[in-house]
């Protein structure tokens, strides 16, 4: 795949999958707070789990994406767009949960300091900031920089690959909160 079809494809998969993050926001209190049998997160520190680490991982991001931006005018893009092939594949895992260990920081971990409402409209915020990236590096820009990623082993990726790595935590956690919710009935 091509890094413009790279691009369109990050796009649709940030889409369906904060869509599917926000429909959870509207269940009831029941299912938002529901502990699971092994002790897990509820859903409520599920989502501010996954505002958390969109928070930290767009840091790099938007830092990734400022140099991206400055090498564009020394590095050749097109050379770099013609050598790309984005191996979807290598990120399969980090969607699935429990596909392998993931040990996370300690302050990508919930503390229960926002509100649902406030998660909402963060992870919101999050979603366009990730679209103002894609946009703001739609000529090919964001594959001149890459930050190594030590998550399932990834090695070094582009910005527009940690963007995609964001989505696809997103959707690990969706499986987490859909296992919470089957418990409940």
């Amino acid at each position: 795949m091509d890094i413009f079809r790279c691009i369109q494809f990050i796009q649709t998969h940030l889409k369906f999958t904060f869509d599917e993050v926000d429909r959870w926001f509207d269940k009831e209190n029941t299912t938002l707070n529901y502990r699971p049998l092994n002790g897990g997160w509820t859903v409520l520190q599920i989502l501010e789990h996954i505002y958390l680490t969109n928070f930290y991982l767009l840091i790099l991001i938007e830092k990734d994406s400022r140099k991206a931006t400055r090498n564009y005018h020394y590095l050749d893009v097109n050379s770099e767009i013609r050598n790309y092939s984005f191996d979807k594949e290598k990120f399969e895992k980090v969607g699935e949960h429990r596909a392998f260990e993931w040990v996370r920081p300690e302050h990508m971990e919930p503390k229960g300091d926002l509100n649902l409402y406030e998660i909402r409209e963060s992870i919101i915020q999050q979603y366009q900031q990730c679209l103002h990236y894609l946009n703001l590096m739609k000529n090919g820009e964001g594959l001149l920089c890459k930050t190594t990623m030590t998550v399932n082993e990834l090695g070094k990726i582009n910005v527009y690959e940690y963007i995609y790595f964001l989505s696809l935590h997103a959707q690990r956690h969706l499986t987490q909160m859909k296992n919470n919710e089957l418990q409940i009935i």
